[in-house]
Protein backbone atom coordinates (compact mmCIF):
# COMPACT_ATOMS: atom_id res chain seq x y z
CA UNK A 1 0.00 0.00 0.00
CA UNK A 2 0.82 3.31 -0.83
CA UNK A 3 2.45 5.49 2.20
CA UNK A 4 2.95 9.00 2.52
CA UNK A 5 6.97 9.51 2.04
CA UNK A 6 8.81 10.29 -0.65
CA UNK A 7 12.33 10.18 -1.19
CA UNK A 8 15.58 9.21 -3.48
CA UNK A 9 18.48 7.06 -4.63
CA UNK A 10 21.95 8.00 -4.90
CA UNK A 11 22.76 6.37 -8.49
CA UNK A 12 21.96 5.13 -11.52
CA UNK A 13 20.71 1.70 -10.18
CA UNK A 14 19.30 0.60 -6.95
CA UNK A 15 21.91 -0.21 -3.97
CA UNK A 16 20.65 -2.63 -1.48
CA UNK A 17 19.64 0.58 0.94
CA UNK A 18 17.71 2.04 -1.40
CA UNK A 19 15.68 -1.17 -1.96
CA UNK A 20 15.52 -1.44 1.89
CA UNK A 21 13.82 1.90 1.66
CA UNK A 22 11.50 1.36 -1.19
CA UNK A 23 10.13 -1.56 1.02
CA UNK A 24 9.31 0.53 3.75
CA UNK A 25 5.69 0.80 4.30
CA UNK A 26 5.77 4.28 4.42
CA UNK A 27 7.12 5.04 1.14
CA UNK A 28 4.97 6.02 -1.46
CA UNK A 29 7.13 7.65 -4.29
CA UNK A 30 9.96 8.03 -5.58
CA UNK A 31 11.65 11.45 -6.86
CA UNK A 32 14.45 11.18 -9.55
CA UNK A 33 17.04 14.17 -10.03
CA UNK A 34 19.69 14.13 -13.31
CA UNK A 35 22.50 12.14 -11.28
CA UNK A 36 20.11 9.29 -11.26
CA UNK A 37 19.70 10.00 -15.29
CA UNK A 38 22.71 8.41 -17.96
CA UNK A 39 21.23 7.12 -21.09
CA UNK A 40 17.22 6.66 -22.00
CA UNK A 41 17.51 2.90 -22.06
CA UNK A 42 19.22 3.09 -18.02
CA UNK A 43 16.47 5.03 -16.88
CA UNK A 44 13.59 2.95 -18.48
CA UNK A 45 15.90 -0.10 -16.94
CA UNK A 46 15.82 1.98 -13.38
CA UNK A 47 12.22 2.37 -13.29
CA UNK A 48 11.40 -1.06 -13.97
CA UNK A 49 13.79 -1.67 -11.05
CA UNK A 50 11.76 0.31 -9.28
CA UNK A 51 8.31 -0.68 -10.07
CA UNK A 52 9.25 -4.11 -9.70
CA UNK A 53 10.08 -3.58 -6.16
CA UNK A 54 6.86 -3.67 -4.55
CA UNK A 55 2.90 -4.93 -5.85
CA UNK A 56 1.40 -2.13 -6.12
CA UNK A 57 4.58 -0.87 -7.32
CA UNK A 58 5.58 2.99 -5.67
CA UNK A 59 5.02 5.96 -7.87
CA UNK A 60 7.97 7.36 -9.69
CA UNK A 61 8.32 11.64 -10.08
CA UNK A 62 10.44 14.23 -11.30
CA UNK A 63 10.74 17.40 -11.58
CA UNK A 64 10.55 18.22 -15.44
CA UNK A 65 8.85 21.65 -16.04
CA UNK A 66 11.05 22.69 -18.59
CA UNK A 67 13.90 25.42 -19.08
CA UNK A 68 16.27 24.94 -16.73
CA UNK A 69 14.45 22.83 -14.09
CA UNK A 70 14.44 19.61 -16.64
CA UNK A 71 16.15 16.76 -15.45
CA UNK A 72 16.39 14.45 -18.36
CA UNK A 73 17.89 16.22 -21.26
CA UNK A 74 19.46 13.75 -23.61
CA UNK A 75 17.60 12.76 -27.05
CA UNK A 76 15.14 11.38 -27.59
CA UNK A 77 13.78 13.93 -24.78
CA UNK A 78 12.43 17.22 -26.26
CA UNK A 79 14.33 20.30 -25.00
CA UNK A 80 10.77 21.93 -22.92
CA UNK A 81 11.39 25.62 -23.17
CA UNK A 82 10.95 27.76 -19.84
CA UNK A 83 6.99 28.60 -19.32
CA UNK A 84 7.75 31.79 -19.83
CA UNK A 85 7.62 31.28 -23.72
CA UNK A 86 4.01 30.16 -23.50
CA UNK A 87 3.56 33.63 -22.08
CA UNK A 88 5.42 35.65 -24.69
CA UNK A 89 3.22 33.73 -27.33
CA UNK A 90 0.47 34.56 -25.31
CA UNK A 91 0.83 37.95 -25.36
CA UNK A 92 1.54 37.60 -29.38
CA UNK A 93 -1.40 34.73 -30.37
CA UNK A 94 -3.81 33.70 -27.20
CA UNK A 95 -5.29 30.77 -28.81
CA UNK A 96 -2.02 29.89 -30.37
CA UNK A 97 -0.51 29.49 -26.86
CA UNK A 98 -3.47 27.77 -25.62
CA UNK A 99 -2.79 25.26 -28.46
CA UNK A 100 1.06 24.88 -27.70
CA UNK A 101 0.73 24.94 -23.55
CA UNK A 102 -1.24 21.41 -24.92
CA UNK A 103 1.34 19.99 -26.75
CA UNK A 104 3.93 20.93 -24.21
CA UNK A 105 1.56 19.16 -21.71
CA UNK A 106 1.65 16.13 -23.61
CA UNK A 107 4.96 15.99 -24.99
CA UNK A 108 5.85 16.09 -21.32
CA UNK A 109 3.84 13.40 -20.31
CA UNK A 110 4.58 11.02 -23.07
CA UNK A 111 7.86 11.09 -23.49
CA UNK A 112 8.70 10.78 -19.30
CA UNK A 113 5.82 7.92 -19.45
CA UNK A 114 7.45 6.11 -22.31
CA UNK A 115 10.71 5.57 -19.65
CA UNK A 116 8.82 4.74 -16.71
CA UNK A 117 8.27 8.04 -14.83
CA UNK A 118 4.66 8.51 -13.30
CA UNK A 119 4.41 12.23 -12.47
CA UNK A 120 6.20 15.12 -12.93
CA UNK A 121 5.85 18.08 -10.39
CA UNK A 122 4.48 20.96 -12.78
CA UNK A 123 3.28 23.36 -13.90
CA UNK A 124 4.63 25.93 -11.44
CA UNK A 125 1.59 28.10 -11.02
CA UNK A 126 3.66 31.25 -9.13
CA UNK A 127 3.08 34.62 -10.76
CA UNK A 128 6.36 36.61 -12.89
CA UNK A 129 6.19 39.40 -10.48
CA UNK A 130 10.24 39.79 -11.37
CA UNK A 131 11.26 39.98 -8.01
CA UNK A 132 12.50 36.01 -7.10
CA UNK A 133 15.49 34.95 -8.96
CA UNK A 134 14.36 31.04 -8.46
CA UNK A 135 10.92 31.34 -9.81
CA UNK A 136 11.78 33.94 -12.93
CA UNK A 137 11.72 32.43 -16.11
CA UNK A 138 9.78 29.26 -14.87
CA UNK A 139 6.30 31.44 -14.27
CA UNK A 140 4.29 31.69 -17.03
CA UNK A 141 3.21 34.98 -17.03
CA UNK A 142 2.63 37.97 -14.34
CA UNK A 143 -1.21 37.82 -15.06
CA UNK A 144 -2.96 35.48 -12.90
CA UNK A 145 -5.63 34.50 -15.26
CA UNK A 146 -3.05 33.66 -17.92
CA UNK A 147 -0.86 31.71 -15.86
CA UNK A 148 -4.74 29.70 -14.71
CA UNK A 149 -5.51 29.69 -18.46
CA UNK A 150 -1.96 28.09 -19.95
CA UNK A 151 -1.97 25.51 -16.70
CA UNK A 152 -5.26 24.42 -17.55
CA UNK A 153 -4.32 23.71 -20.91
CA UNK A 154 -0.77 22.21 -20.22
CA UNK A 155 -2.48 20.22 -17.15
CA UNK A 156 -4.85 18.93 -20.34
CA UNK A 157 -1.90 17.94 -22.50
CA UNK A 158 -0.36 15.99 -19.21
CA UNK A 159 -4.00 14.20 -19.09
CA UNK A 160 -3.96 13.19 -22.94
CA UNK A 161 -0.66 11.20 -22.25
CA UNK A 162 -1.79 9.49 -18.89
CA UNK A 163 -0.14 11.53 -16.20
CA UNK A 164 -1.44 13.60 -13.32
CA UNK A 165 -0.13 17.67 -12.21
CA UNK A 166 1.10 18.98 -9.15
CA UNK A 167 1.06 22.88 -9.06
CA UNK A 168 3.44 24.88 -7.44
CA UNK A 169 4.49 26.83 -4.95
CA UNK A 170 0.95 27.22 -2.97
CA UNK A 171 0.06 29.97 -2.20
CA UNK A 172 3.06 31.89 -4.46
CA UNK A 173 6.71 31.87 -4.54
CA UNK A 174 7.22 34.94 -7.18
CA UNK A 175 7.06 37.68 -4.61
CA UNK A 176 9.60 36.93 -1.87
CA UNK A 177 12.91 37.31 -3.39
CA UNK A 178 14.97 34.30 -1.03
CA UNK A 179 15.37 30.98 -2.74
CA UNK A 180 13.68 28.39 0.01
CA UNK A 181 16.64 26.11 -1.53
CA UNK A 182 19.27 28.21 0.67
CA UNK A 183 17.19 30.58 2.69
CA UNK A 184 13.89 31.24 4.32
CA UNK A 185 11.74 33.77 2.13
CA UNK A 186 9.25 35.88 3.86
CA UNK A 187 6.19 37.46 2.08
CA UNK A 188 5.09 40.17 4.29
CA UNK A 189 1.75 41.42 2.13
CA UNK A 190 -1.69 40.28 3.48
CA UNK A 191 -3.99 37.60 2.81
CA UNK A 192 -6.60 39.94 0.76
CA UNK A 193 -3.35 40.77 -1.93
CA UNK A 194 -2.18 37.03 -2.16
CA UNK A 195 -5.40 35.38 -2.30
CA UNK A 196 -6.32 37.87 -5.35
CA UNK A 197 -2.90 37.42 -7.26
CA UNK A 198 -0.87 34.71 -6.35
CA UNK A 199 -3.22 32.21 -5.40
CA UNK A 200 -6.02 32.82 -7.63
CA UNK A 201 -4.57 30.34 -10.11
CA UNK A 202 -5.41 27.61 -7.23
CA UNK A 203 -8.96 28.47 -7.16
CA UNK A 204 -9.93 29.00 -10.71
CA UNK A 205 -8.01 25.49 -12.00
CA UNK A 206 -10.30 23.55 -9.38
CA UNK A 207 -10.45 19.99 -10.20
CA UNK A 208 -8.08 20.37 -12.70
CA UNK A 209 -5.35 20.32 -10.09
CA UNK A 210 -4.81 16.83 -8.65
CA UNK A 211 -1.72 17.94 -6.63
CA UNK A 212 -0.56 20.99 -5.11
CA UNK A 213 3.16 21.97 -3.49
CA UNK A 214 2.97 24.59 -1.20
CA UNK A 215 5.78 27.11 -0.69
CA UNK A 216 8.31 26.94 2.46
CA UNK A 217 8.01 30.79 2.26
CA UNK A 218 6.66 32.76 5.70
CA UNK A 219 3.87 34.90 5.02
CA UNK A 220 3.75 36.45 8.39
CA UNK A 221 0.13 38.45 7.96
CA UNK A 222 -1.07 34.85 7.69
CA UNK A 223 1.22 32.41 9.49
CA UNK A 224 4.19 32.68 11.71
CA UNK A 225 4.90 28.91 9.68
CA UNK A 226 6.15 28.26 6.07
CA UNK A 227 2.78 27.69 4.27
CA UNK A 228 3.94 23.97 4.16
CA UNK A 229 3.84 23.52 7.91
CA UNK A 230 0.66 26.01 8.21
CA UNK A 231 -2.91 24.29 8.91
CA UNK A 232 -4.74 28.15 8.39
CA UNK A 233 -2.82 27.61 4.60
CA UNK A 234 -3.61 24.00 4.02
CA UNK A 235 -7.06 23.20 5.66
CA UNK A 236 -8.27 26.04 6.07
CA UNK A 237 -6.96 28.38 3.09
CA UNK A 238 -6.57 25.93 0.50
CA UNK A 239 -8.94 22.83 1.09
CA UNK A 240 -12.22 24.61 3.09
CA UNK A 241 -11.68 28.26 1.26
CA UNK A 242 -10.44 27.43 -2.34
CA UNK A 243 -11.67 23.94 -2.49
CA UNK A 244 -9.15 21.68 -3.37
CA UNK A 245 -9.38 18.45 -3.10
CA UNK A 246 -6.37 16.78 -4.52
CA UNK A 247 -2.87 15.89 -2.80
CA UNK A 248 -0.88 18.38 -1.46
CA UNK A 249 2.91 17.65 -1.35
CA UNK A 250 5.87 18.94 0.89
CA UNK A 251 8.24 20.74 -0.57
CA UNK A 252 11.64 19.15 -0.12
CA UNK A 253 12.22 18.84 3.33
CA UNK A 254 15.70 19.06 3.30
CA UNK A 255 15.78 22.62 1.90
CA UNK A 256 16.54 25.79 4.18
CA UNK A 257 13.75 27.20 4.22
CA UNK A 258 12.05 24.18 5.79
CA UNK A 259 14.67 24.08 8.95
CA UNK A 260 12.52 26.56 10.93
CA UNK A 261 10.46 23.53 11.74
CA UNK A 262 13.34 21.83 13.55
CA UNK A 263 14.94 18.87 12.63
CA UNK A 264 14.20 16.64 10.06
CA UNK A 265 11.99 14.01 12.11
CA UNK A 266 10.15 17.53 13.29
CA UNK A 267 9.76 18.98 9.76
CA UNK A 268 8.09 15.67 8.81
CA UNK A 269 5.54 15.03 11.70
CA UNK A 270 4.42 18.99 11.32
CA UNK A 271 3.86 19.10 7.52
CA UNK A 272 1.53 15.73 7.82
CA UNK A 273 0.03 17.31 10.96
CA UNK A 274 -0.69 20.73 8.69
CA UNK A 275 -2.18 18.80 6.20
CA UNK A 276 0.08 17.44 3.80
CA UNK A 277 -0.75 13.86 2.19
CA UNK A 278 3.15 13.41 0.88
CA UNK A 279 6.88 14.67 2.27
CA UNK A 280 9.40 14.91 0.40
CA UNK A 281 12.85 13.72 2.21
CA UNK A 282 15.80 13.92 -0.32
CA UNK A 283 18.86 14.60 -0.47
CA UNK A 284 19.92 12.69 3.29
CA UNK A 285 20.04 8.90 3.18
CA UNK A 286 20.23 9.10 6.82
CA UNK A 287 17.38 11.88 7.67
CA UNK A 288 15.26 9.48 5.41
CA UNK A 289 15.58 6.76 7.77
CA UNK A 290 15.15 8.67 10.71
CA UNK A 291 11.56 9.85 9.41
CA UNK A 292 10.54 6.37 8.02
CA UNK A 293 11.59 5.23 11.86
CA UNK A 294 9.70 8.23 13.58
CA UNK A 295 7.13 9.67 11.42
CA UNK A 296 3.06 8.87 12.77
CA UNK A 297 0.68 8.59 10.00
CA UNK A 298 -2.60 7.13 9.84
CA UNK A 299 -3.96 5.98 6.88
CA UNK A 300 -7.17 7.62 5.69
CA UNK A 301 -10.40 6.93 2.99
CA UNK A 302 -8.90 10.66 1.72
CA UNK A 303 -5.64 9.67 1.42
CA UNK A 304 -6.53 6.47 -0.79
CA UNK A 305 -8.55 9.13 -2.81
CA UNK A 306 -6.32 11.64 -3.93
CA UNK A 307 -3.52 8.89 -3.87
CA UNK A 308 -5.54 7.54 -6.92
CA UNK A 309 -5.50 10.91 -8.53
CA UNK A 310 -1.94 10.25 -9.26
CA UNK A 311 -1.77 7.01 -10.59
CA UNK A 312 -1.18 6.85 -14.35
CA UNK A 313 -4.07 6.27 -16.52
CA UNK A 314 -3.53 3.46 -19.73
CA UNK A 315 -0.77 2.21 -21.75
CA UNK A 316 2.25 4.36 -21.99
CA UNK A 317 3.64 3.43 -26.00
CA UNK A 318 7.63 3.06 -25.72
CA UNK A 319 9.41 5.83 -27.47
CA UNK A 320 10.02 3.80 -31.00
CA UNK A 321 6.43 4.02 -31.49
CA UNK A 322 5.67 7.14 -29.50
CA UNK A 323 8.35 8.90 -32.41
CA UNK A 324 6.18 6.75 -34.84
CA UNK A 325 2.81 8.59 -34.00
CA UNK A 326 1.18 11.56 -35.78
CA UNK A 327 0.01 13.08 -32.79
CA UNK A 328 3.18 13.51 -30.93
CA UNK A 329 5.11 14.35 -33.90
CA UNK A 330 2.87 17.24 -34.62
CA UNK A 331 3.26 17.95 -30.76
CA UNK A 332 6.74 17.79 -30.40
CA UNK A 333 7.00 20.30 -33.82
CA UNK A 334 4.09 22.81 -32.08
CA UNK A 335 6.90 22.95 -28.61
CA UNK A 336 9.81 23.64 -30.90
CA UNK A 337 8.41 26.45 -32.36
CA UNK A 338 8.45 28.36 -29.16
CA UNK A 339 12.73 28.35 -29.48
CA UNK A 340 11.90 30.50 -32.94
Amino acid sequence: MTGPIVIDIAGLTLCTEDRERLAHPLVGMVILFARNFESPAQLRALCDEIHAIRTPPVLIAVDHEGGRVQRFRSAPFTAIPAMDALGRRWDRDVLGACRTAVSTGYVMGAELRAHGVDLTFAPVLDLAWSRSSVIGDRAFHHDARVVAMLANHLCHGLSLAGMANCGKHFPGHGWAHADSHVDVPVDERALAAILDADAAPYRWLGASLAGVMPAHVIYPEVDAMPAGFSHRWLQQILRRQLGFTGAVFSDDLSMEGAKVAGDTVARAQAALDAGCDFILVCNDAAAANQVLEGARWRRGAAFEERAARLMPRGTALGMDLLQQTATYCAARADVRSLQD
